[in-house]
């Protein structure tokens, strides 16, 4: 894999680098606010049932992976991805800020799934920016910096609802996540005028790639993706289970904030790995450093499979699983921004992330039903093995080298 490793040092850290952290940490820190609210909202506020909660989060989630697909393919012109990524954030912002104005259940359904779509359109444009503003052996730094501040933003966005709830309340705090969405917008706009101008005069034929794709290490590369996002379970199982495993020991209330705690310690682990993951993509290979996250998968899933009711056993699984999604989706998108030929990066991240959402679904449908119907430990077992596949798949990827 020693093609991945260069001895250029360039600077990396632009201006246009840092505005597009800025606007992951600010879009994150605006979407966050009613996504920690919608439950209470939907249900309290507007008085719908959880039901309709479940509809809701959803075709919202399924929209969105529409939209990383579409986006993909829009992304694919260095001007159009531009277009988009502005759009994109401004539209998610507003969006998410509206729902505050709902009057029904439909309403704030409606809204949210315009506002994931977005989301979904502007992801793989933004990728495609970052690639452009960044020279090629810093890609994994440039991309793990991205995920550090969308990190931290996850973690600030829920801190900021509580305070806005305790001061303003659940609809003017929905309403009032408007502004840090549309300093993301801006930042993203201040990221864009510092990338050069796109050398393509005419905008490019708009069309859906995925078989040139596929092609080549590129293909099996995204084969072994694959495999890990059809078993990177959504984390609230792992609360879940955590939650299940400390109840009869500590009583459901306490063990539900026991849970909650140990999910701040994946966020934790996932936002202060994702830098470093991107330094050891750009010494070793995205590939190497992809696996390193698979394996740490591996391992936490099968301490979740066999543990008891041990707090420390359980911090430690939620831990490996934090560091897992750190390394792997820094490493994943460097890669693809390696491998990709320019023509293609915008379908390429596309495509990465549509197969992000698609599989995640998949992995915690599959292990819902396994964890509800069979037993936890077989759920978390059949996830250990989709890793142990993605290991093996990334494994022959790193070491064929030809078309």
């Amino acid at each position: 894999m020693g093609e991945w490793v260069t001895v250029s040092e360039r600077p990396w850290l632009t201006r246009g680098v840092s505005g597009i952290g800025a606007a992951s940490f600010l879009a994150d820190v605006g979407h966050e606010v009613p996504t920690s609210l919608m439950a209470s909202f939907v249900t309290s506020t507007l008085g719908a049932p959880a039901a309709a909660l479940g509809v809701i989060e959803g075709v919202s989630e399924g929209l969105a992976g529409a939209g990383r697909f579409v986006g993909g393919a829009l992304a694919d012109d260095p001007k159009r991805r531009r277009s988009v990524a502005v759009g994109g954030y401004s539209a998610t912002a507003v969006f998410s800020a509206l729902i505050g104005t709902a009057s029904s259940a439909v309403q704030a359904g409606v809204l949210r799934g315009a506002a994931w779509a977005a989301r979904g359109l502007r992801v793989p444009a933004r990728n495609a920016l970052l690639a452009d503003l960044v020279p090629k052996h810093a890609y994994g730094r440039a991309y793990g910096f991205e995920r550090t501040m969308d990190n931290l933003g996850a973690i600030a966005g829920p801190l900021l609802a509580l305070g806005l709830v305790s001061l303003v309340g659940v609809r003017t705090a929905i309403l009032l996540s408007v502004i840090p969405g549309l300093l993301a917008a801006a930042a993203i706009v201040y990221a864009i005028r510092r990338t050069k101008a796109p050398k393509v005069a005419q905008r490019r034929e708009l069309r859906f790639r995925v078989r040139p794709v596929l092609r080549g290490q590129l293909g099996r590369v995204m084969a072994g993706f694959t495999a890990f996002e059809v078993g990177n379970v959504a984390a609230t199982l792992l609360i879940l289970r955590a939650t299940d495993l400390l109840a009869p020991g500590h009583g459901v209330d306490t063990a539900t904030q026991i849970a909650i705690g140990l999910y701040v310690v994946y966020n934790m682990a996932a936002t202060v790995v994702s830098f470093p993951a991107g330094r050891w993509s750009d010494r070793f290979g995205p590939l190497v450093v992809t696996m390193l996250g698979v394996a740490a998968f591996l391992l936490a899933y099968s301490v979740f499979a066999v543990s008891g009711p041990v707090i420390l056993l359980l911090g430690a699984a939620f831990a490996l699983a934090g560091l897992g999604i750190g390394c792997a989706e820094t490493a994943e998108h460097a890669a693809v921004a390696t491998l990709a030929p320019e023509e293609l990066r915008g379908s390429a991240f596309g495509l990465l992330a549509t197969l992000q959402a698609a599989g995640n679904v998949a992995a915690s449908a599959v292990a819902g039903l396994l964890y509800t119907f069979v037993a936890p430990s077989v759920a978390f077992g059949y996830l250990a093995l989709w890793m142990g596949i993605a290991l093996v798949l990334l494994t022959r990827a790193g070491s064929r080298k030809g078309g």
